[in-house]
């Protein structure tokens, strides 16, 4: 549950911020006609990454379920969701602070196309907001399989909850919200989101006997606190928790999250300063 809600509130957050932008420079222009595009554009987008995320989910869950095929695919979704997390993790991160006055910059064009704004409109929410549904459905594909529908049902609402309310506020009340600081403390967790999902492609690797070491498990709480029902499902999808983890699991999970938030949590380089002519 808490990994869709972080899924949500981060990937949400942005989409329903761009929404937010747009719609807020349209006000001060003066062009409250062109919301409809805005709208039609993002909800189009929501609607096509939803049906192609529940159809792939259909089809994988049921189609082959417990066979070697379906362990390959998850592996291949895991490593997938893996790279595209933490690329947009450190992207968002060094871009917070910019995407704002870029976002505003695009807009003014669009407003300036005369006949073709509403389009024009209509492209860049469909853009903007479908990157954001697109990542939001590889996510939760791959921990899906590590957590019940209920689970991923109302993490989702809450997260969805809150980038609604943040967007919101932003538009009505003129609230500003330290972007910089939210994706620091969000991109952190989603990190660990990250590492759990590595573990989980490492342990079904060593299951289809691609990597070695399968069996040699550092500890076995499947007695006290197994990883298929109750606290232990929650945190194996969370966190890549094992009841029984092997060697190359638990070093896989430690390395990738150290050097990870190593990376992501150190200061930006100040820009150098201009050496007088």
């Amino acid at each position: 549950m808490l990994g869709s809600f972080l899924i949500f509130a981060r990937e949400g957050i942005e989409g329903t911020l761009i929404c937010a932008i747009l719609l807020t420079v349209l006000a001060g222009a003066g062009r409250k006609d062109l919301f409809r595009w805005v709208f039609a554009g993002a909800g189009t987008a929501a609607a096509l990454a939803a049906l192609a995320g529940v159809l792939l989910w259909i089809l994988t869950r049921d189609a082959f379920v417990g066979s070697t095929a379906q362990t390959w695919f998850e592996t291949a979704v895991f490593a997938v969701a893996v790279v595209v997390l933490t690329y947009m993790t450190f992207w968002m991160r060094r871009h917070s602070r910019t995407m704002g006055r870029e976002l505003r910059t695009r807009l003014r064009g669009a407003i300036g196309t005369g006949s073709g704004a509403g389009w024009a409109l209509f492209l860049i929410a469909f853009a903007t907001v479908g990157r954001e549904a697109v990542e939001t459905v590889i996510f939760l594909l791959a921990i899906a399989y590590q957590s019940s529908p209920a689970q991923l049902g109302i993490g989702a609402g809450f997260g969805l909850a809150l980038a609604l309310a943040v967007a919101l506020a932003m538009y009505r009340l003129g609230v500003r919200v330290n972007l910089g600081r939210f994706f620091a403390v969000v991109g952190s967790l989603l990190m660990l989101v990250a590492a759990g999902l590595l573990a989980n492609a490492v342990q079904n690797l060593q299951t289809l006997g691609v990597l070695p070491g399968g069996g040699m498990t550092l500890w076995n709480t499947s007695r006290t606190l197994p990883d298929d029902t109750g606290l232990g499902d929650v945190l194996h999808g969370l966190i890549g928790y094992s009841a029984s983890p092997s060697v190359l699991q638990a070093v896989m999970w430690l390395v990738f999250l150290a050097v990870g938030l190593t990376l992501f949590l150190r200061p930006h380089a100040a820009p150098a300063a201009r050496r007088a002519a």
